[in-house]
């Protein structure tokens, strides 16, 4: 019996847990985003299209997640239900990293080719500033992983 309700207990667990992880990001269809949220969009990226919209929560806050392209490149948006911006991210030239960050993933990954990079940024004193990057690779065995760059090169997750 006691295995029973053990087995029964973990399965409830993993479906509670199932459950949370669904819920943590909900796709929203562009025109259904809130008017705040479309204000900043509109502001910003007036010219760019929104190919996925997400909805999740981060820090306690909701937070929509826009991927769009502009200008045939990628841009993402992380940005509050009252229009704040979270952070976001240009797609940038391979060869327009800083040599740091080159080294510094070249180093991590000798046999990776670097696919695409992002820089990513926030707004600090009314100011774009770039806080890291993002490399995409393709690794030797023809796998791909994505890194978190610190502007210096220093930091790599």
């Amino acid at each position: 019996m006691s295995y029973l309700v053990r087995m029964l207990t973990g399965v409830v667990i993993f479906l509670g847990l199932c459950t949370l992880a669904w819920a943590a990001d909900e796709k929203v269809e562009p025109d259904k985003l809130p008017q705040k949220v479309k204000d900043t969009l509109k502001t910003r990226w007036s010219t760019a299209k929104i190919t996925v919209a997400t909805k999740t929560m981060e820090d306690g806050a909701v937070v929509y997640d826009i991927e769009m392209t502009q200008d045939g490149k990628k841009r993402e948006a992380d940005i509050r239900e009252d229009g704040s911006i979270v952070n976001f991210e240009n797609q940038i030239a391979i060869k327009d990293l800083p040599k740091a960050v080159a080294d510094a993933v070249k180093a991590k990954h000798p046999d990776a080719t670097i696919k695409e990079a992002m820089e990513t940024l926030v707004i600090k004193d009314g100011k774009d500033v770039v806080d890291e990057y993002e490399v995409l690779l393709t690794t030797g065995d023809n796998k791909e992983i994505e890194l978190t760059v610190s502007v210096d090169g220093t930091k790599i997750e």
